[in-house]
């Protein structure tokens, strides 16, 4: 599965949210990032273009690649 979305999502790539489940996140659905790296749990890390470095958990949160 980490192989996958290291190919589905490479570094650079960008990526908009769809959804986050982490009410205390600042970042919203359509927020915009660019892709950094994905850990070897999956979690999906992008520099948020609002400033954010928070990751995208694989299975809890989605984003989709622009």
């Amino acid at each position: 599965t980490v192989e996958r979305l290291r190919k589905e999502y490479p570094h650079g790539a960008r990526v908009e949210l769809v959804r986050m489940n982490d009410p205390y996140s600042r970042l919203k659905p359509g927020d915009q990032g660019t892709v950094d790296f994905i850990d070897d749990s999956g979690t999906l890390f992008c520099i948020w273009d609002s400033g954010s470095r928070l990751g995208v958990v694989y299975g809890e949160d989605a984003v989709k690649k622009l």
